[in-house]
């Protein structure tokens, strides 16, 4: 994968596919959330239904705030255990391993606290202090204990919050599929976060990094990539300011209840394993740009970050080759 610093279109092309397969898009909105998928293969229409029922499917389970959902009835069960999907074990395991590495500064039993904020309705409001030390009470990922498919929390007020985590679950869900399925290539857009399907050979795909509180489009550099994901986690994306002119965004401490401060604006995250790219692109905003430097040298992961700091400035970190 190779970074290019310049300014394109989100997916400006690819190639080495069946030249009669004309690329076919759909968009249909999961999660609040506009999901876009565009295949390369002359069963087009065929394998775009397939992938919007494996959407379908994830929602009935991920989202938090769906009162039909296995999550949202966990989260309202109370203390105890109880049998979960693989699915939610999946993504609560990968949530769990996540607020290890941050230091427990990410944590799934986040929930309590971003209610309050509100950011889902796009009109949000700063809680007050005392409400949110009595959210911060129901915070602690000790509380969830993931054994197999049995769940077990330990707080009658813990609830659990997968948004960092499912849209990165749900694209490598889909590819999963298409690949089984012998397809020739797709692009996965789900809300800006980008995965890509396909063979090696011919042109790359052109996948464009959202330039922060831009137009959707208008990007600060873009990534050729054959096969893989390009997910970045911001504070553009959903926040509010008040009447004194103060930026609140979406991405929560665990510590504090307020939104993080490491001097970083957007953290973008490449490589080829769409669920643990979407989880640490939120961790690495919440640990800052040194302490996502060193979980990446130290864990030997294979990925490559893109930074921007408030600023304006982009950083490209290689572990192989350090900052440029």
């Amino acid at each position: 994968m190779t970074l290019i610093a310049a300014v394109c279109v989100l997916i400006a092309g690819c190639g080495g596919f069946n030249d009669k397969a004309d690329p076919v898009s759909d968009t249909r909105v999961y999660f609040d959330t506009a999901i876009s998928i565009t295949v390369y293969d002359e069963r087009a229409q065929e394998l775009l239904e397939g992938c919007f029922a494996i959407c379908d499917d994830m929602e009935a389970v991920l989202s938090a705030h769906d009162e039909n959902s296995e999550l949202y009835r966990v989260n309202h069960i109370g203390k105890g255990s109880v049998t979960v999907s693989d699915t939610l074990a999946d993504c609560i395991a990968m949530g769990l391993e996540a607020g290890d590495i941050s230091g427990g500064e990410f944590d799934i039993t986040i929930l309590p606290v971003s209610a309050l904020w509100d950011f889902r309705s796009g009109s949000g409001s700063v809680p007050r202090p005392e409400e949110i030390s009595e959210a911060l009470e129901n915070v602690d990922q000790a509380a969830v204990s993931l054994d197999g498919d049995e769940l077990t929390l330990g707080d009658d007020g813990t609830m659990i919050d997968l948004g960092a985590i499912a849209k990165g679950y749900i694209s490598g869900r889909i590819k999963d599929y298409l690949r089984e399925k012998g397809c020739e290539g797709a692009v996965i857009n789900l809300g800006g976060n980008v995965s890509t399907l396909g063979s090696k050979k011919g042109k790359a795909f052109k996948v464009g990094i959202q330039k922060p509180f831009t137009d959707r489009g208008e990007t600060i550099a873009t990534v050729n990539i054959n096969e893989g994901c390009v997910i970045s986690s911001g504070t553009y994306e959903r926040y509010f300011i008040d009447l004194n002119g103060k930026l609140y965004h979406h991405i929560l401490s665990a510590k504090t209840g307020y939104p993080c401060d490491t001097g970083l604006s957007q953290v973008t995250v490449i490589g080829d394993d769409d669920m643990l790219c979407d989880t640490l692109s939120t961790v690495f905003m919440l640990s800052g740009k040194d302490k996502a430097e060193a979980i990446v040298r130290d864990r030997g992961y294979d990925l490559k970050l893109v930074f921007v700091d408030n600023d304006g400035r982009a950083v490209l970190f290689d572990p192989g080759l350090g900052e440029r």
